[in-house]
């Protein structure tokens, strides 16, 4: 099964599908952008189609349901992708994404020891797990036209608290990009020179109340891997900062590095510590990303963008963890607040 139009190479991995060089773009009305109303960024959102942000050449993984999630890991982990398109061919649909989430989700709901198999990861197609997980809280897949504005993206991935939002073609039915809130805050940042720059952005975080400060959710060097695993679980966080037996920060463990588990095929002893886990990180880690409550939005901005990370951990003088700073935090402050004529 393939989808989309316009690709120039195409490879078919059992149910999984790759695109690659895809030129499908939809033509949308350019619009001034307002003096009046709103927010300057709120505004430049507004007149900005997520057709801008789909790129020329980009990869697209996409999932049959039929596949079995042991096998669908594998290939998140080998073409270097974080979620993936559902397909359920039976209703000739895209039905969901699968996840870094899902996998975690897996683990902590079937884990019993290292000395026991986890069957329903090595059996189970994705249907089966979706059957199973989701009786109770299924939900529909979340997407976006290529046409909507790059501030309904915002406000959607906001509002319905996920990380990815597809983006479909009404016409064809094809899923054309995966918006995240890295790449909306990367696009802004390109045209932030050109635009009025308002005054809140060269406050501190501290003034203008960004950020989760308390009840933090952490783990520590010796905390066990399936702790954190239900840590991600019940707080609902994405990335956990590891701390040592003062508070100071040492490391972060992200959902992203429980993938890792897959890639190494050792989610089957989830008791070693997440200081060991760590230490099998498949990519080069620069260290954790840091900030402080005196720092401006701006100086935040540039860092979380020139990084290319999604969060920053507030940290004090002493390195003690005191808050974490989300890229959904920084974009609900510059768009859906209008924070440079409310004062946020």
């Amino acid at each position: 099964m393939f989808l989309g139009r316009g690709a120039e190479h195409r490879k078919s991995i059992g149910s999984v599908v790759i695109e690659t060089n895809v030129e499908e773009k939809y033509v949308a009305p350019s619009e001034v952008l307002e003096s009046d109303g709103g927010g300057v960024y709120t505004q430049f959102m507004k007149s900005h189609k997520c057709y801008d942000l789909i790129p020329i050449s980009s990869k697209l993984v996409v999932f049959d349901t039929s596949l079995q999630v042991k096998k669908a890991f594998f290939a998140l982990v080998s073409n270097g992708v974080r979620a993936a398109p559902l397909w359920d061919s039976k209703t000739q649909s895209f039905v969901g994404m699968l996840t870094i989430t899902d996998f975690i989700n897996i683990l902590h709901r079937y884990y019993k020891s290292s000395m026991v198999q986890i069957y329903e990861l090595e059996e189970h197609k994705i249907e089966t797990w979706r059957e199973l997980y989701l009786q109770d809280s299924f939900k529909p897949l979340v997407s976006i036209s290529p046409c909507a504005s790059l501030f309904d993206a915002v406000s959607s991935l906001i509002k319905n608290r996920i990380h990815r939002l597809p983006v479909i073609a009404p016409d064809s039915g094809n899923t054309l990009y995966i918006l995240t809130h890295k790449r909306i805050l990367k696009f802004l940042k390109l045209f932030m020179s050109e635009l009025d720059k308002p005054e809140f952005v060269s406050q501190t975080l501290k003034e203008l109340g960004i950020g989760t400060y308390e009840n933090i959710a952490l783990v520590h060097t010796n905390t066990p891997v399936y702790v954190a695993l239900g840590t991600f679980v019940q707080r609902g966080v994405s990335a956990l900062p590891v701390v040592d037996e003062s508070g100071r920060v040492v490391d972060i463990y992200s959902k992203f590095d429980v993938i890792n588990l897959a890639a190494e095929k050792t989610y089957n002893n989830l008791d070693i510590t997440v200081t060991k886990a760590l230490g099998h990180r498949s990519h080069y880690f620069e260290g954790v990303l840091k900030c402080y409550q005196h720092e401006t939005l701006e100086t935040i901005i540039n860092r979380l963008v020139e990084a290319e990370v999604h969060r920053l951990v507030v940290v004090d003088e002493n390195n003690v963890a005191k808050g974490i700073v989300s890229l959904s935090d920084i974009l609900q402050a510059l768009v859906m607040t209008s924070g440079d004529e409310k004062g946020l």
